[in-house]
């Protein structure tokens, strides 16, 4: 005789869907919230229409007193790749670094908290859509600021500009992941801290000029921004007067900025599981995480 098979219960109810865990929740994750930035920037256009008019007004202002004195014209290129880049690290200031700050003003952060979904993949999917916004402003800056300025690039290392953009990105994205977590933080100095670093960036990176303009102790602690070096690798790989004006060779600069991204993402893993570990031990978020 061979054994039945039990007929199974019919509740009426639907089947529990299954639940992904580890790298399927991670990318699943990284997804949904790349999903509303980019979907967001489409419909917000009259923020677009900021965010490339007020870099623009801030490059010519550059243009115009170059010319006045003269300046060599790749100084011209030099301003125009900074107000591209200006798109790029007000969205890592402000969309990455300050991120868990307003999500807790608005109330998100605790179900963050509690979710199976870690934050490293929800900054992650933030980083992402941010990314394509801020590229998308950038690129426009370029085209705008070509055709206005008459500034011509000339690239003959593709792959070398490429790797130079793409960790340049992750190197600030992964600086702004390590900042949510110092601005979390601070709390309600966060709105502070993040204004305070702001103008000093556009100092230290170069944004509008060659930061060999720098003493050399300056110019070295410099480096330790990843938007000096990819600035600085960027101008010598697309203009070609820029060579003469360049603090490192490309191919150092690239080696430099996986160095600082594979620090930045180390940096910002662990300072975001010891804020997730310490709020659900406490279990709850106070102003500052003892």
């Amino acid at each position: 005789m061979t054994a039945t098979q039990p007929t199974p219960l019919k509740t009426g109810l639907p089947p529990v869907p299954r639940r992904n865990t580890g790298w399927r929740l991670f990318f699943q994750t990284v997804l949904g919230r790349a999903y509303p930035r980019v979907i967001g920037f489409t419909r917000q256009r009259g923020w677009f229409v900021i965010d490339v008019a007020l870099p623009l007004l801030a490059v010519a202002a550059y243009v115009f007193v170059y010319r006045a004195l003269e300046a060599p014209e790749a100084y011209i290129g030099f301003v125009l790749l900074g107000g591209a880049m200006t798109a790029i690290w007000l969205n890592v200031l402000w969309g990455m670094a300050t991120q868990l700050f307003w999500e807790k003003q608005g109330g998100n952060l605790p179900l963050y908290i509690i979710s199976p979904a870690p934050l490293s993949a929800i900054l992650l999917g933030m980083a992402l859509g941010g990314m394509v916004s801020s590229g998308i402003r950038a690129v426009t800056i370029l085209l705008v600021g070509s055709w206005l300025f008459g500034v011509s690039f000339q690239v003959d290392q593709w792959l070398l500009l490429l790797g130079v953009l793409f960790m340049t990105l992750a190197a600030l994205y992964g600086m702004g992941m390590t900042f949510a977590s110092v601005f979390l933080f601070s709390s309600r100095e966060a709105w502070h801290w993040a204004a305070l670093a702001q103008e000093p960036i556009y100092l230290l990176s170069g944004l509008y000029y060659p930061i060999t303009a720098f003493p050399l102790w300056m110019a070295v602690a410099a480096s330790f921004i990843p938007l000096a070096l990819g600035m600085d690798a960027v101008r010598q790989l697309s203009l070609p007067q820029a060579r003469a004006y360049g603090f490192l060779p490309p191919e150092v600069e690239l080696l430099a900025l996986i160095g600082l991204t594979v620090f930045f993402l180390v940096t910002a893993r662990f300072t975001l599981a010891w804020m997730e570990r310490k709020a659900r031990e406490e279990a709850r978020l106070t102003e500052r995480l003892k």
